[in-house]
């Protein structure tokens, strides 16, 4: 019993190691993942999706996932470019396309691309007016999505997509966004409203423009309004005269008035002659 006890000790610690060798040298990879194969510490090859068999010892392999990757930017103080303080979020989508510079250039490139994000948020919102970042998110991410993405190019990164998701104002900021808006609304009604009485004059000068012109037209007018007048069954009318039928009265008036001056006056070749 003892020659078999020694001599099964040995043949453990041989199954054993076979069995850590074999794990080690065989790896199997999903089909979004991908081996960056090191042999002796140098850079060999990417291998997978599939079987991937290594040298234990020689060989080492660092897996990487390609597929596309959310990564929260935290909430970052911002200061716009006319001194109003917020705070903004964001949540940027990217994958990786190239397994060997994601391990190779950069220590950690997830922390690396979430700082990297984190740092362009800040600088490219404080370059925008407080109105430029609410009326125009759209073009901002954009804007950080491009900066990040020409960056970590070199690491072998993709950064598909930023999206800007709250911005956080303070309360004296708010009320004061709400003034303006309510100042903005007032003016605006006032500018409407001095455009229609514009077109409301306008409109008035063509129609005097027209009556004018044409005196039988003035006195429609006047049929027209003295219409209006008795349907609303007023106790005392004022019935309006064209100036064409009251101008013949006043000269006569006008003629009479200068007889009766010439009448009163004494005749000079009669005094001449009492004297």
């Amino acid at each position: 019993m003892a020659q078999i006890y020694g001599l099964g000790v040995p043949v453990l610690f041989l199954i054993v190691i076979g069995v850590a060798l074999f794990s080690a040298a065989i790896k199997i990879l999903r089909e979004y993942e991908r081996a960056v194969v090191f042999t002796l510490g140098r850079f060999e090859a990417v291998k997978g999706p599939g079987l991937v068999l290594l040298i234990p010892v020689i060989q080492q392999m660092v897996r990487v996932d390609l597929r596309t990757q959310v990564l929260e930017i935290p909430t970052q103080d911002v200061i716009s470019l006319d001194n109003v303080s917020m705070k903004v979020d964001a949540v940027l989508y990217f994958n990786v396309v190239e397994p060997e510079r994601a391990i190779i250039k950069v220590q950690d490139f997830l922390p690396a691309t979430k700082m990297l994000a984190q740092t362009t948020l800040r600088a490219v919102l404080g370059q925008h007016t407080l109105d430029d970042m609410l009326s125009e998110r759209k073009k901002l991410s954009s804007d950080v999505q491009s900066i990040v993405d020409v960056q970590t190019e070199l690491w072998g990164i993709k950064v598909t997509n930023v999206e800007l998701r709250t911005m956080d104002l303070t309360e004296n900021m708010i009320r004061a966004i709400a003034k303006q808006a309510e100042a903005e609304r007032d003016r605006r009604a006032k500018v409407i409203h001095a455009e229609a009485e514009f077109q409301a004059a306008q409109k008035l000068v063509d129609a005097a423009r027209i009556l004018g012109s044409v005196p039988s037209a003035m006195q429609l007018r006047y049929l027209q309004t003295l219409a209006e007048i008795g349907a609303e069954q007023n106790s005392t009318v004022i019935f309006p005269m064209p100036l064409d039928v009251v101008r013949p009265f006043l000269q006569l008036m006008d003629s009479a008035a200068r007889a009766s001056l010439i009448a009163e006056q004494p005749d000079p070749a009669g005094v001449v002659a009492a004297h």
